[in-house]
């Protein structure tokens, strides 16, 4: 074989996928792919590739290709991961692709959100204005200081991927459990300068279903492909709640 021929030789690899198609069968099952590769080809890239040039039928979520939309997550070989930012070059072995764990499957790759965006919504991740004290809107913008936006930033990095779910072992026993996103994002408004809805929340986070909950584990933490610490704001959560329990016994 000629220099050149190796140059262009084409890498290929095998994907074993587990597929689920409810219309004609009762349960999971395991296809083999085989697909070409380079340096460059991600998960997405080659579930894409399966789709468009094998078979038509794999059904499968993504949108930006760049992290930021969270859409693409599937377990690989055991660990959830985003489609678009994993690549085969970092396997050398058999490559698994699931759907996220300890979520209902719904066709293939794609599973039921429904209950990670109910835990999402309980906890209001967004602004609570002061509303006991309102006053007339401003035009002007509302500064906060490095200091106050330093609280909060490492948690507001989060995409909702649902990929800290998947790696939360309380979850996967009672999905009740508002789980790692829906309390760091409680935590993360809890600590904005521009907030006053901490009182809202607290009755969620320190209840069963709340941060006591959590056992600590720490996977969520690993997993998250923004670099957000699910399992700090969880501990950080513990202490917020303990404290409130204190100044609502105190006042009686």
């Amino acid at each position: 074989m000629s220099t050149q021929e190796l140059i262009t030789q084409e890498l290929i690899t095998q994907v074993k996928i587990q597929r689920y198609l409810p219309e004609q069968h009762n349960e999971p099952y395991w296809q083999t792919f085989t697909v070409p590769m380079d340096e460059s080809t991600s998960i997405l890239d080659a579930l894409n590739h399966i789709k468009e040039e094998q078979d038509p039928s794999l059904s499968y979520r993504w949108s930006c290709r760049m992290a930021i939309c969270g859409s693409c997550g599937v377990m690989v070989n055991g660990i959830p991961k985003l489609g678009c930012k994993t690549f085969l070059r970092d396997y050398s072995g058999p490559l698994k692709i699931e759907p996220l764990a300890h979520f209902p499957i719904e066709k293939d790759l794609m599973v039921d959100m429904d209950t990670f965006l109910q835990h999402l919504t309980a906890v209001q991740p967004y602004l609570i204005p002061d509303f006991i004290n309102e006053q007339p809107a401003s035009t002007e913008p509302y500064k906060q200081t490095p200091a106050q936006l330093a609280k909060y930033r490492q948690f507001a990095n989060c995409i909702n991927c649902g990929l800290c779910y998947s790696a939360c072992p309380q979850f996967g026993l009672n999905a009740e459990f508002l789980g790692p996103a829906a309390l760091t994002l409680a935590h993360r408004y809890n600590l904005d300068s521009r907030d006053t809805g901490k009182d809202q929340r607290m009755a969620q986070l320190n209840s069963h279903e709340g941060v006591w909950g959590c056992t600590f584990v720490g996977f969520c933490s690993e997993v998250c492909p923004k670099g957000v610490d699910p399992a700090a704001a969880v501990n950080q959560g513990k202490v917020e709640a303990a404290k409130s329990t204190l100044i609502a016994l105190f006042k009686g």
